[in-house]
């Protein structure tokens, strides 16, 4: 297998999760954005975006869909909650809330907030997705109020890998990590601690002299 990866972007989640499983893989390290800086790229992924996972004849390219494959290809695996578990419909749902409710608002702020050139950011609109994102998080901060470390099955799963990369994202890229809730911060610390997210993150990280 091969994952093209940006350091600290989304392919982070599939890069986590192929180090929790111990499978093989060749890491492609990109600059960001590779639509701009690494054009050659576009000939791989017509797209330009990142993570790009070809596992033979497969070539998948959404974060947390990858995530689901690899455990369903490579499994069976605890990373995964089975259809017949009672926790089956939160972990559906979590992979699907994490992109879609949570890294979707924060894309928005870093780009008015940081990736436009000076005239083209908008204050107003990365404030409003700023305080989209911390009213979505609620839903994370409801489900950890009763004391579980991981959101279902009683362990951990791609579930917290989807949704504590986006936190790690608040907290690390778009710097709005203030607002999260204590709950949350120790949720997110948790996973941070996981050996396979610690080794994951150090794959293209930037040298530091």
């Amino acid at each position: 297998m091969k994952l093209y990866h940006c350091y600290d972007a989304r392919s982070l989640r599939p890069l986590w999760a192929l180090e929790e499983m111990g499978l093989s893989y060749e890491p492609i390290v990109l600059p960001f954005p590779p639509r701009v800086r690494a054009k050659e790229y576009l000939a791989e992924n017509p797209l330009g975006t990142i993570p790009l996972l070809v596992d033979g004849a497969a070539r998948m390219t959404e974060s947390s869909g990858i995530c689901f494959y690899l455990t369903q290809k490579y499994g069976p695996t605890d990373l995964a909650v089975r259809p017949e578990e009672p926790d089956y419909a939160a972990f559906v749902n979590w992979l699907f809330f994490s992109d879609a409710t949570l890294t979707f608002p924060q894309t928005l702020v870093l780009r008015y907030r940081y990736f436009e050139t000076p005239e083209r950011r908008n204050a107003q609109v990365a404030a409003d997705y700023e305080t989209w994102f911390f009213a979505r998080l609620r839903a994370v901060d409801a489900a950890l109020a009763d004391g579980r470390e991981w959101l279902c099955a009683g362990r951990f799963t791609i579930a917290d890998i989807c949704i504590a990369y986006a936190l790690h994202l608040a907290d690390s890229g778009v710097r709005i990590g203030h607002g999260l809730s204590d709950n949350v911060r120790a949720y997110l610390e948790r996973a941070r601690a996981r050996p396979a997210f610690q080794r994951a993150r150090l794959v293209g990280a930037p040298v530091v002299s």
